[in-house]
């Protein structure tokens, strides 16, 4: 069963969540809290289904719960914003608050991550371990906010078809090193159908504008602050870089250090079998009485 939740955020915005499975239930429990709470929260252009598949096994044993993030998916796109840090990291607060989900394990993919360990040094009350896959603490800097803009420029909007999307960003996009069919099947899932073609169902400008809040700083501090137990997941063809990885496991305080072989940026996405098997431990030493 796939269940929409609707969600409001503190500036008033509408957030839609995402269940994929039916809440596990234990006898004399509240539906609702009668298993651990997770919060997945995807990436800059994500949205809460390409974590569907994760989802679905996490709901044998736990209530996991998907948000599609501001001007995403389909939740509200408000032209002018807010598109802040600090609006992210609100509404990933509201969603663990209104799903009754704390304290919650929160696992974040690339910018989605980073409203995590943000969440979880701001509120530990409402966090009780973290997922962070393939997120740079770095900063990374106006030259490649740039590129960001470049490629966003060189799309070939609208597609003809979904096959001429997934083979574009599968194959002919020039960022890939290699063909990646996940990757096309990833940007598939974020396009929508109008009468001309097929295009993003995000704002390139408002993806911009919110990357642009947090690509010039670096998060070591953030990073520093999160006291609850925390498993970094990189792959090992992902934008995060083994010793950049390390050194944030050892700057967090209860940090762990995980990698999945032949994955790239994508990593749940690309090798799904390889991410369950460095995310499942970490989550069975973390929720377990």
């Amino acid at each position: 069963m796939v269940r929409r939740i609707d969600l409001t955020a503190a500036d008033g915005l509408r957030l839609a969540a995402w269940e994929f499975a039916d809440p596990p239930k234990e006898q004399g429990a509240e539906p609702e809290r009668a298993a651990p709470g997770i919060l997945l929260l995807h990436g800059l252009m994500g949205r809460a289904s390409h974590w569907a598949p994760t989802a679905r096994w996490l709901a044998e044993r736990h209530r996991a719960i998907a948000l599609d993030q501001r001007g995403h998916g389909r939740s509200d796109k408000p032209a002018e914003g807010p598109f802040t840090r600090e609006a992210y990291v609100a509404d990933a607060a509201a969603a663990v608050e209104q799903l009754g989900l704390a304290p919650a394990v929160l696992i974040g993919h690339s910018m989605g991550a980073l409203t995590a360990w943000q969440l979880a040094a701001e509120r530990p009350d409402l966090v009780r371990a973290l997922v962070i896959c393939d997120m740079r603490a770095s900063a990374l800097g106006a030259a490649s906010q740039r590129e960001w803009e470049e490629w966003f420029r060189s799309w070939p909007v609208p597609f003809a078809t979904l096959a001429d999307v997934r083979k574009w960003f599968g194959e002919d996009d020039p960022r890939l090193e290699r063909p990646s069919p996940a990757r096309g099947e990833f940007f598939a899932e974020v396009m929508a159908e109008r009468a001309d073609g097929w295009y993003p169902v995000f704002s390139r400008r408002q993806m911009l504008v919110s990357r642009e809040t947090w690509v010039h700083d670096a998060h070591w501090d953030f990073l520093a602050q999160v006291r609850c137990p925390t498993l970094v997941v990189r792959g090992l063809d992902g934008e995060l870089g083994r010793a950049e990885a390390q050194e944030m496991v050892r700057v967090l305080p209860r940090g762990q250090y995980a990698e999945v072989a032949d994955a790239g940026h994508l990593v749940h996405y690309d090798r799904p079998d390889g991410w369950r098997a460095a995310v499942e431990p970490f989550l069975d030493s973390v929720l377990t009485p």
